[in-house]
């Protein structure tokens, strides 16, 4: 695996992961109510997709001549970035707490 492959799926998997690790919008903004809804937690996974769509793109670009995509290849990297985010859903809303 080139490593240039490993650093886009590493930077994937912490972006995806991001909006249920941190009560921050993308770890800057505190929401009025000091937390963030579940809402604004997909809205804000939906901004990291695609910004993580753009990194691959310049990445792609500085290697050679971009290929065209069509919808296949973007359900099937969303849904890979919903995997990827399962670890922090799991965490977020699943985990059971000790009291």
């Amino acid at each position: 695996m080139n490593w240039t492959v490993a650093a886009l799926l590493l930077l994937a998997m912490m972006f995806a992961n991001l909006p249920f690790l941190s009560e921050r919008l993308f770890l800057v903004w505190l929401p009025r109510s000091g937390q963030k809804s579940a809402w604004l937690r997909i809205a804000e996974l939906i901004a990291l997709y695609f910004v993580t769509g753009a990194v691959a793109y310049l990445m792609e670009s500085r290697v050679g001549p971009v290929h065209a995509q069509r919808w296949e290849f973007y359900a099937v990297t969303a849904c890979l970035f919903l995997v990827f985010a399962y670890p922090g859903f799991l965490y977020r809303y699943l985990w059971r707490r000790a009291p």
